[in-house]
């Protein structure tokens, strides 16, 4: 199964943190599935390590390259169709990455690890 990661969940993950649920921890680690990560997601870490409100423990390169690569996560590449479905989205969430990640799960039609 396809599954795109909330950034959060991807950081919890990767970093090992107690707040990532055993049951996205089982999810995300089922070789079966197919992990994506959005741009979306490290585009809003980028954002955080520069204004010192995420520590990464690690440069953000070696970060990201171990968190994405080192998993064999894939990229999920924002396309104009998920754009699309933003413009539509009602203001259940105001946060724009979050309005972006789940108009892609909506439109690739996969569910959003959250």
């Amino acid at each position: 199964m396809r599954l795109l990661l909330d950034t959060h969940v991807f950081l919890w993950f990767v970093l090992n943190d107690a707040k990532l649920t055993l049951k996205a921890k089982t999810i995300i680690e089922d070789s079966s599935n197919d992990i994506l990560i959005s741009p979306a997601s490290y585009w809003e870490i980028a954002i955080k390590v520069s204004h010192k409100k995420l520590n990464l423990f690690a440069t953000y390169d070696d970060f990201m390259r171990r968190g994405i690569a080192g998993n064999d996560f894939e990229i999920l590449p924002i396309e104009p169709r998920h754009t699309a479905i933003v413009a539509t989205l009602p203001f259940h969430h105001k946060d724009p990455f979050d309005r972006l990640l789940i108009a892609q799960a909506l439109a690739e039609g996969i569910p959003l690890v959250w």
